[in-house]
């Protein structure tokens, strides 16, 4: 069964919607984009129409790369202390100057949107309501909303990031789901990844999932996103593997528009 996260998309868009009508004012969300990545440029466009599409504002502040870290503080700054705006998101990647860690720091942790400040993090961590990591919120929403049973289920991600791998491993622990994390280092992967219940790869390693690392009846749901040849592919050979699992997403319409989706649902929140 393919599981499509454009349709459940359009499910909770309705729900979304309903909520901004009720509020007094509509919520504004911030991005800030330092520098002129491409897939930024495709990304951010894609949360715009989808922001307007629900009744959201969205305000695009593109600085270019000589742009300092002062500047952007400042700027952030100002935008922590704007009661109209819920939500502020820092588009990355950054160019290579920068440290991201230092400007996500710089946003007020309740309009951290995107979960990655330190505050959010360790609320994760511990268990706490906190702001899920869009990407990884996504991935729930779109198991719980297919009927798929975490609790109690082996679940191995392979992909260790702080924005998808490692927060997704958190989040679907603190579900009561046992976590395997493999990364480049693993050993005897297909081992470990034929194992799961629940499959998901985030490298952006175009191919890397292959028939020979999976078994009938997995759950597998694919995050990486890689452009070639003008078209998204995944890390997973979806020919092979479709054939063999349970469940799959597609790339692209699988876990790409959750991920916008729960970007909002956050600013919502």
């Amino acid at each position: 069964m393919i599981i499509s996260g454009k349709e459940i998309q359009v499910r909770r868009s309705k729900k979304l919607i309903q909520k901004i009508e009720k509020l007094s004012h509509k919520p504004v969300l911030v991005i800030v984009q330092i520098g002129n990545n491409k897939e930024s440029k495709v990304y951010i466009s894609q949360k715009i129409k989808f922001g307007h599409s629900i009744g959201c504002e969205v305000e695009h502040y593109h600085l270019e790369s000589d742009v300092t870290f002062d500047f952007i503080k400042k700027l952030i700054g100002d935008f922590n202390a704007d009661d109209d705006i819920r939500g502020i998101i820092v588009q990355l990647p950054l160019p290579k100057k920068f440290d991201q860690s230092a400007i996500i720091e710089c946003i007020d942790p309740s309009k951290d949107v995107d979960g990655l400040t330190s505050t959010n993090i360790h609320k994760l961590v511990t268990g706490e309501e906190g702001m899920i990591p869009a990407t990884a919120r996504g991935v729930l929403t779109l198991l719980e909303e297919s009927g798929i049973k975490i609790s109690g289920a082996h679940a191995v991600i392979v992909g260790r990031s702080v924005l998808v791998g490692r927060s997704l491993g958190q989040v679907l622990l603190n579900r009561d789901a046992t976590v395997t994390i493999c990364h480049s280092k693993t050993k005897n992967l297909e081992k470990i990844t034929s194992q799961a219940d629940i499959l998901i790869s985030a490298t952006g390693i175009p191919g890397l999932i292959t028939a020979k690392h999976v078994k009938r009846g997995q759950i597998v749901i694919d995050v990486g996103t890689t452009a070639m040849d003008g078209r998204l592919v995944g890390d997973v050979d979806f020919a092979s593997i479709s054939k063999k699992v349970a469940y799959i997403t597609p790339v692209p319409g699988g876990v790409g528009p959750m991920t916008i989706l729960s970007l909002f649902e956050n600013v919502v929140k």
